[in-house]
C-alpha cells in the first residue's frame, strides 16, 4: 500500500560525507511526520532526524551541526545531508514516515529496508 525505499548510504572516510535519499509511495494522501533513525550493531535503534510536515526539524544531540534533513513535499521524499562523518556514526540507516492513506484516510506508520553507512578510514 505504501513503501518507502531509500539509497545514498555506503563507505566514507571520517570527515567526509554523503547524502540519503527515502522516497514514499503508494496510495498516499498525506506524509505527515518524517524521519530518520539508524541501527549499529549491539545497539538499539536510535531516533537521528526527524521533519515534521510544516513543521520544525528536530535532532539527537550527537548529530546537531552536522546533519540536515530535508523533505520534498512533490516527490514524498526525505533527505539526510551527512557531513563531517565520524566512525560512531556507522549504522543502517532507516527512514520512517507516518502517512495517510487515500480513500480509508487511516493514519500508517512505514518503515524503509534501510542503507548502510560505514565510516571508516
Amino acid at each position: 500500500q505504501v513503501q518507502l525505499v531509500e539509497s545514498g548510504g555506503g563507505l566514507v572516510q571520517p570527515g567526509g560525507s554523503l547524502r540519503l535519499s527515502c522516497v514514499a509511495s503508494g496510495s498516499i494522501l498525506s506524509v505527515n511526520n518524517m524521519g530518520w533513525y539508524r541501527q549499529a550493531p549491539g545497539k538499539q535503534r536510535e531516533l537521528v532526524a526527524t521533519i515534521p510536515r510544516g513543521g520544525s526539524a528536530n535532532y539527537v544531540d550527537s548529530v546537531k551541526g552536522r546533519f540536515t534533513i530535508s523533505r520534498d513535499g512533490a516527490k514524498n521524499a526525505v533527505y539526510l545531508q551527512m557531513n563531517s562523518l565520524k566512525p560512531e556514526d556507522t549504522a543502517v540507516y532507516l527512514c520512517n514516515a507516518r502517512v495517510v492513506v487515500y480513500t480509508s484516510y487511516s493514519t500508517v506508520e512505514v518503515w524503509g529496508q534501510g542503507t548502510l553507512v560505514t565510516v571508516s578510514s
